[in-house]
């Protein structure tokens, strides 16, 4: 009988299930929507709200590799640097008469060679945190940016480009059906597979993992270069979307997409969370931004509500991510009852 107690206990529950962070994103998302909505007669106009995904899925593209990182226990704040320079350095091949498309495929290979750099100094050199690295190279890659570019503007892209940001696919814009693509790939490489599993291992423990045979120091550079890579994508849907490009675009992304990753549950301190927590927080912050614009409510205001939510997000008391849920913790000292 003790043993079927046990097991029951370790089955499903309803409670576990509904007590999920992810739960409780969706709850606050239907409320943004109901006071958005009873603010401004304009926020449940269909064509409104799936033009909206336009404005703000871009920078939603590096919260996928960033929930690797988080989840991996380090964090990448060059991201928005890595965006401006892979952009720089396309619109300025474009402007020297290298074709759109070669010039493309450099703005993809820069950003994965930004985050290949993140990624080897950090296991390289081990003393460095990765918030000192990436604070380091965030400097350097808006630098070249800067050299390149100066204060000039490049633009004047080929008509096809425009598509990338603005385009629709069967009424559907095409930046959204991207953005859903990449996020099931990335969902699947960290839910499904291997690979996955050995991220959340790292984050729960980095020295009995590598002494488990699981290469550390390669797959936190293959999470980094991948982080790069989704910057450069960023780069292309953002000056698409601009028409044009600068060494300042995207400044203060990497706080937006830092935002968005601890707001959809994933523990800063390795080892927990999940990507279905982050795509809501995506469209919970994309939304809630699109909402207060409507009735005009300064950008200061935008920022304390994603603060005050951030905090709810890291300080739920006593509760923690346990199996299928979230429940309460018990202390560590409790007692364990002996089985009759």
């Amino acid at each position: 009988m003790d043993l079927l107690r046990r097991d029951n206990e370790k089955g499903f529950s309803w409670k576990g299930f509904f007590l999920q962070w992810e739960w409780m994103l969706i709850l606050i998302f239907l409320l943004v929507t109901a006071i958005n909505s009873y603010l401004s007669p304009y926020y449940l106009n269909y064509d409104n709200l799936r033009d909206a995904t336009m404005t703000f899925l871009d920078k939603a593209f590096i919260v996928l590799p960033m929930v690797l990182i988080i989840i991996l226990a380090d964090i990448d704040i060059s991201v928005a640097s890595t965006v401006a320079l892979s952009a720089v350095v396309m619109a300025d091949l474009y402007a020297m008469g290298v074709p759109m498309e070669v010039a493309i495929l450099i703005c993809l290979a820069v950003g994965a060679l930004c985050g290949f750099i993140n990624g080897w100094l950090i296991v390289r050199f081990k003393e460095l945190s990765a918030v000192i690295v990436t604070l380091a190279t965030m400097i350097i890659y808006r630098g070249i940016a800067y050299m390149m570019l100066e204060d000039q503007a490049v633009g004047q892209f080929p008509e096809w480009f425009k598509f990338l940001g603005w385009g629709y696919v069967f009424g559907i814009p095409f930046i959204l059906i991207a953005f859903v693509v990449c996020a099931i790939a990335f969902a699947l490489l960290l839910h499904k597979t291997t690979f996955g599993r050995r991220i959340y291992a790292i984050g729960n423990n980095p020295t009995a993992s590598r002494f488990s045979g699981v290469q550390v120091d390669r797959i936190k550079i293959i999470v980094f270069t991948l982080a790069g890579l989704m910057a450069a994508v960023t780069a292309l849907f953002l000056t698409s979307r601009m028409g044009s490009t600068r060494p300042n675009v995207a400044t203060g992304y990497e706080l937006d997409v830092i935002a968005m990753v601890v707001l959809g549950g994933i523990s800063t301190a390795g080892g927990k969370g999940r990507m279905i927590g982050a795509v809501i927080a995506v469209f919970l912050i994309g939304y809630l931004r699109y909402g207060l614009g409507l009735i005009n409510i300064p950008a200061q205001a935008l920022l304390i509500i994603i603060g005050l939510l951030l905090i709810g997000a890291v300080m739920v008391p006593k509760l923690k991510i346990r199996g299928s849920g979230w429940r309460k913790a018990k202390p560590a000292d409790a007692p364990v009852k002996r089985a009759l």
